[in-house]
């Protein structure tokens, strides 16, 4: 069989998967070209970016040095992965793709990517923890354009009312002995999101990995510790009910009315801190017995979609190594809230802006949610993983039953 007739046949199994209904009219046409000029297509999953944008007046940039036209498309993220899978079925991907990097192994295990050896992309400069978040099978798929991660934010006002030097917060159970001055002063403790999708997993793995627990053994004494935790605090009143139900948006609001202590939340909520009525820090989320705990990385990779017309992967490569070159980096991170997956680069992002200091430190830490072999495995372990934190935070189960159920469920979905 030929690699193209198993790239099909990958690509419809992940389309079904992921239950997509689309049509053609989701991919875009191109121009058949040379390395000599042409139209060159990229999407990207930041819709919000308008053609007179930083961005997009990038994008246009490397397409000159590149010497090709650039047709640029933003969409939203699930939409996004939707329309990559159907376009590599029919053939008609765009040449340069930028994606949430937990998609990479739905992308690569259906062959709509190729890998950076193919294409000859030097990612030799990148952190290596960064970019296992976009390789499969000893093969790397992309380059990481950038990471955000989580931390907590906290105030500054309220933590001095209750009495808190946030130098001694440094493990669970320090952290825990905060929430208590902060209740017995009146005030209210910590909020977060376990919301029953992605985002709730993706607020609990800090503390999930923290306690050393592993995806692989969700019911684990570690893992049972974690969700402990986070049940113990609801019971005890030092975080609200409300954590069920909310986004990480949502938790948001709540930690910037100024009535909580300390708010899980990610890069991403920098520019809307600075618009804060209190002063605010920021500290990782510390580990169980003490330093910073692994968070897991958000951001996304360019990727060279699998095109017939092989000769357009030189200008492709061109326009990645335009983007992710070391200036272009600091520009880009900038204009998105990322770190950069640079160490040279991350110097002059602190360098700028010292309060960068704390999320390179917790990026350095983090851990890419399909890494350790999980690949697209990771998604059928992360539902049982918030359906387990919602049936504990709820009381509808201990931490141990709602975890051994999560495990069961797992196991049939991976097996």
């Amino acid at each position: 069989m030929t690699r193209s007739s198993l790239r099909v046949r990958a690509v419809s199994a992940a389309l079904l998967a992921l239950a997509i209904a689309g049509t053609a009219s989701a991919c875009s046409s191109k121009e058949t070209t040379t390395e000599g000029g042409g139209t060159y297509t990229i999407w990207d999953p930041y819709p919000q970016f308008t053609d007179d944008s930083d961005w997009v007046r990038l994008l246009k940039e490397c397409g000159t040095s590149a010497g090709v036209s650039v047709e640029r498309t933003g969409y939203d993220t699930t939409d996004l992965t939707n329309k990559a899978l159907l376009a590599a079925q029919q053939g008609n991907s765009p040449d340069v793709l930028v994606i949430d990097n937990p998609v990479i192994s739905t992308l690569a295990e259906a062959g709509a990517l190729t890998t950076t050896d193919e294409t000859d992309l030097d990612v030799s400069a990148m952190e290596p923890h960064l970019l296992g978040a976009g390789q499969r099978d000893g093969r790397t798929y992309g380059v990481p354009i950038g990471a955000n991660t989580l931390a907590l934010y906290y105030n500054k006002d309220l933590l001095a009312e209750a009495g808190v030097d946030i130098s001694t917060v440094t493990d669970w159970s320090s952290l825990t002995a905060a929430l208590v001055k902060v209740k017995a002063a009146g005030k209210k403790g910590i909020t977060f999101s376990a919301i029953g999708t992605e985002e709730g997993s993706f607020q609990f793995l800090p503390w999930f990995w923290g306690a050393g627990a592993q995806l692989t053994a969700l019911d684990s004494p570690q893992a049972v510790s974690a969700l402990t935790l986070w049940t113990d605090w609801l019971t005890a009143g030092h975080a609200p009910n409300s954590v069920i139900n909310n986004t990480q948006t949502t938790s948001w609001q709540e930690f910037a009315s100024g009535d909580y202590a300390f708010g899980e939340n990610g890069t991403w909520q920098l520019a809307n801190a600075a618009k804060l009525s209190f002063e605010y820090g920021i500290i990782p989320i510390p580990a169980r017995a003490g330093g910073t705990a692994p968070a897991p990385t958000g951001g996304e990779f360019i990727s060279i979609p699998v095109q017939g017309d092989t000769g357009r992967y030189a200008a492709s490569r061109q326009l990645v190594a335009c983007l992710t070159s070391g200036d272009n980096l600091l520009t880009t991170d900038t204009t998105l809230s990322y770190i950069a997956p640079v160490a040279a680069v991350q110097e002059q992002q602190v360098a700028a802006n010292a309060e960068l200091g704390v999320w390179v430190d917790a990026v350095k830490a983090a851990k890419g949610r399909t890494g350790d072999d999980l690949g697209t495995r990771y998604p059928r372990i992360s539902e049982p993983l918030w359906t387990a934190v919602q049936s504990a935070l709820s009381g509808a189960r201990t931490p141990p039953e709602a975890l051994s159920a999560a495990q069961r469920a797992a196991d049939s979905a991976t097996n």
